[in-house]
């Protein structure tokens, strides 16, 4: 969710270091295989040199024993039984070249740096570290000129899960019984965990700091309220156009002249 960058400053993050052999098939999506399991490799325009990089190599050396640089991607489901889906999003290629300071120096194999909200969600039977979207200036009016459904994937939080036996700080539950007072709120963690690749989850190493109640600010995607009972929905305005029915002469219908004779009614 966030780059490499302001280490010393706590923020959301999740990246991490991954080894495998990378493939292309036939429709040119890129693989990389670890432990016998086989995971998408995403990109974005603005990681296009790494991507070049990366291809080149394979194109170069072939694909084994690559070491890339990535943010990870799950995609969870409703039902709690039903598994979920990982990719990883490519950050850098490890050439053997980096820079000390980089996360592939920092970082062993398999190794995250995760930071997020620990918590239970719905969908997930192990709780997750939610990574959420760091607060920038520059970011806030981004998302201001975003089309709802466009915001609404920017700011969606990545929740990863996290197994982690005998926890210094319990993962947050929400517990419907309870008000918004009793309930209290997720704990912000920070912690080194590798990833699993037999169980597609993450497991606890060592803690990068104390966990604590005050997260770093980040950016969350207001709900709309739905309309209260005898409230119009914001769709509907007052100031509607009037629209002018087209006149339409009635045909005239002449009625028959009655002629009474006597106590007889006579056409």
């Amino acid at each position: 969710m966030s780059d490499h960058e302001n280490e010393n400053q706590q923020q959301f993050q999740a990246i991490g270091v991954i080894r495998g052999d990378v493939s292309i098939d036939d429709e040119s999506k890129v693989f990389i295989q670890m432990d016998n399991n086989s995971y998408s490799l995403l990109f974005t325009p603005h990681r296009k040199q790494a991507y070049k990089a990366l291809m080149l190599d394979v194109k170069n050396h072939g694909g084994k024993d690559k070491r890339l640089i990535v943010y990870p991607k799950f995609i969870h489901f409703p039902g709690r039984d039903k598994e979920h889906i990982v990719s990883f999003q490519l950050v850098g290629f490890d050439n053997g070249a980096s820079p000390e300071n980089s996360a592939a120096a920092e970082l062993k194999d398999f190794e995250f740096k995760l930071a997020g909200l620990w918590q239970f969600i719905p969908v997930c039977r192990t709780p997750c570290i939610s990574v959420l979207r760091n607060y920038t200036e520059q970011r806030s009016e981004h998302i201001k000129q975003l089309e709802p459904d466009k915001k609404a994937r920017f700011l969606k939080a990545s929740h990863l899960p996290l197994l982690w036996k005998d926890a210094t700080a319990p993962p947050f539950r929400f517990n419907p019984k309870l008000s918004k007072e009793e309930q209290g709120k997720p704990m912000f963690i920070s912690v080194k965990a590798k990833f699993l690749p037999k169980r597609n989850v993450f497991g606890f190493d060592s803690l990068i700091e104390l966990p604590t109640e005050e997260p770093p600010r980040f950016l969350k995607l207001k709900r709309q309220q739905p309309p209260s009972r005898g409230q119009k929905p914001p769709s509907y305005s007052k100031n509607k156009p009037k629209i002018d029915k087209p006149k339409v002469d009635k045909p005239k219908i002449d009625k028959p002249k009655i002629k009474k004779e006597g106590n007889k009614d006579v056409a």
